[in-house]
């Protein structure tokens, strides 16, 4: 047998003696325990103690979220009176007007999760609940109305004082009826043949000089932008005056521009013009008016009515006599000592010159190099012209002005207010700008519809409902009249604020979105235009053919009782450029389509002057009708249906 192989040799390493482990006596390991458990105490009560106290500080974190008070403190004492919040109002501006430190209320927005600085733009909501917290009364207040109500304390403290100013007169009516050759006569100047067709492109404002006070005269082309300034709250004239031709008469526009003067509260002179035609009958006139409930003082009404001829300038004393009286009983007052307030009557920009905007100073005065804010922009004035191209120094109360240093293009009817601080005037432009950017990407108020009417009659919030109301002959215009008016509860009172014959156009539809009315057309359809700004300002235009069903829907929708209904999407329009006559087809409409389709099975109807000539179901050749004119229109439609919403 092999001899077994020896085992390896141990290192010498391997072969050291083990250290020999420590004797401990009993009384030394007592003591070495007791020492760890103390170690253990110790650190037990520091995770304790700091655990408590994590949770006092959370506690206090919570309470001074629940109450201001408990950061906030008054300097003296709390203010007596409702703090008034504007657009872009600051920390520092906040602190004043509550009376606290401003470092005070930073902490106290920090506590809420907001890094804020002394300049830092608050959102009003948030200052409105800090100052309930803190049991403050707020009010909610554009920044023009702020510098306003200040402006009205020191008037009632007696720092202010108010002088008489010249009155503001809106020139009105009919096309063709002499609006701006009276005002032209006023000026003695020449303004109709700087106009296109002897017609008003633009919105004028001149001031006149008569007996040593000045009158100032607007002079709109139609009512768009009177209207357009009344729905955004500014009050810019002070009296009408409604020119009526003596051989015309009262014509549709005579009667929206009295609709529209009637709407805005404003005293309305009647100028009786072309006296000196051979067929004028003012008393054909008067008596017109009087069936529109405006009755001249001949006749034992409150309303002034002059006769006047604005191309011979007979009865231009007396109408100026007239504006003087109306206006010292008004008692129009305005403080030339204060920064200026006023209004935008137009705006466009010119190459060259950039932004322009004619401005209404309406109070304090205007002077070159101040700051102002104006809707949701802001600009320095760089330079100042009158009504007749005159550089001005200084714009008074009462005083139209071309004015320059806009950074962007304002909307006609925007306020118009001098500030002091540049940083002020950019922080409520930029706030302004952030809130009309979140409305256009939401969703707008909504007006008065008929869906929605039921249920704001319980919510308390539609005592009465305006309505806007266009018919294909006056017949049918009386007898609708009649018909909602005797549609009335004692919730709800449905009146006709306006009402005509034609087409619905633009006129009636900014009515309506400045009274909150609805639309209602009777055998007659809304212009292009007019159905999209009534979709841009979600005006409701309700359009019948039959009288009953418009009773019965406006009864149903202030009862609850609104079935769905049935909505008319327009597929396209076709004008009439020919007709032919085909043998044994009879006519055929030659057309040209201006906009979208016409589809082979859509319903469709023929408009002529936008009033609905007939209704068909078929193409281009119309089933029993052949009754075409060059110029017509031919409109394609689909009904979907449309479920009410309450």
């Amino acid at each position: 047998r092999a001899p077994a192989p020896a085992a390896p040799a141990r290192s010498d390493r391997s072969r050291a003696p083990r250290p020999a482990r420590p004797q401990v006596t009993p009384e030394e390991l007592r003591s070495l325990r007791g020492s760890v458990e103390e170690v253990e105490e110790v650190a037990a009560g520091r995770e304790a103690g700091s655990s408590r106290r994590g949770r006092r500080r959370a506690e206090r974190k919570r309470q001074a979220k629940q109450s201001g008070a408990n950061v906030l403190s008054f300097k003296q004492a709390p203010p007596s009176e409702a703090v008034t919040l504007t657009e872009g109002i600051t920390v520092r501006e906040f602190a004043e007007k509550l009376g606290v430190k401003a470092k005070d209320l930073i902490r106290m927005l920090f506590d809420r999760g907001m890094m804020a600085t002394i300049n830092h733009v608050l959102d009003v909501e948030l200052a409105q609940e800090i100052a309930s917290e803190l049991g403050v009364e707020s009010l909610l207040v554009s920044f023009e109305e702020e510098v306003q109500l200040q402006q009205e304390k020191d008037l009632d403290s007696g720092e202010e004082d108010g002088s008489p100013r010249a009155p503001v007169v809106t020139i009105m009516g009919h096309v063709d009826h002499g609006k701006t050759t009276l005002l032209d006569s006023l000026r003695s100047s020449k303004v109709v043949e700087s106009e296109h067709g002897g017609i008003t492109q633009h919105i004028g404002a001149y001031q006149i000089d008569s007996d040593g006070k000045k009158i100032v005269f607007l002079d709109t082309p139609g009512h768009e932008a009177f209207t357009l300034m009344r729905a955004r709250g500014a009050r810019v004239t002070d009296l009408v005056v409604l020119v009526v031709a003596a051989d015309d008469g009262v014509m549709p526009q005579t009667l929206e521009a009295l609709d529209h003067a009637k709407a805005a509260g404003v005293p309305i002179i009647v100028a009786l013009n072309k006296m000196d035609r051979e067929n004028a009958d003012p008393d054909r006139v008067k008596k017109e008016l009087a069936d529109r409930d405006l009755m001249v003082e001949e006749w034992g009404g409150q309303t002034v009515a002059v006769p006047i001829s604005a191309l011979k300038g007979d009865g231009l004393p007396e109408l100026l006599e007239m504006i003087g009286l109306t206006a010292d009983l008004l008692e129009l007052k305005a403080n030339p000592d204060l920064p200026a307030q006023g209004v935008v009557i137009e705006a466009r920009k010119e190459p060259g010159r950039g932004i322009l905007a004619t401005v209404l100073v309406q109070n304090g005065s205007l002077r070159g190099g101040d700051i102002f804010v104006t809707g949701a922009t802001w600009g320095r004035v760089r330079s100042m012209l009158d009504d007749r191209n005159r550089r001005v120094d200084v714009a008074g109360p009462a005083t139209p002005i071309e004015v320059s240093g806009f950074n962007e293009l304002p909307e006609a009817g925007d306020l118009f207010q001098v500030v002091e601080d540049e940083s002020k005037a950019r922080g409520v432009a930029d706030f302004r700008q952030q809130e009309l950017r979140q409305h256009q990407l939401g969703q707008g108020p909504g007006k008065v519809s008929l869906e929605m009417l039921f249920e704001q009659i319980q919510q308390g919030a539609v005592k009465e409902l305006p309505v806007v109301l266009k018919a294909d002959v006056q017949g049918s215009v009386e007898v609708l009249v009649d018909t909602l008016g005797r549609i009335s509860t004692d919730q709800v009172k449905v009146e006709v604020i306006g009402s005509g014959v034609g087409a619905i156009t633009t006129n009636d539809v900014l009515l309506a979105s400045a009274s909150n009315a609805i639309v209602v057309g009777f055998n007659v359809r809304p212009e292009r235009k007019a159905t999209e700004l009534a979709d841009r300002n979600q005006v409701d235009i309700r359009l019948h053919t039959v009288i009953y069903e418009l009773s019965d829907e406006m009864r149903k929708a202030m009862t609850g009782l609104l079935e769905p209904t049935f909505r008319e999407v327009t597929s396209g329009r076709a004008e009439v450029r020919e007709t032919f006559k085909v043998p044994k087809v009879g006519s055929i409409a030659g057309c040209h389509v201006v906009e979208g389709v016409i589809p082979r099975n859509a319903s469709a109807r023929l408009l002529r002057d936008n009033v609905v000539v007939h209704e068909f179901d078929c193409g281009i050749r119309l089933d029993r009708y052949q009754d075409y004119k060059p110029g017509d229109t031919i409109e394609a439609y689909v009904q979907e249906e449309v479920a009410p919403t309450l």
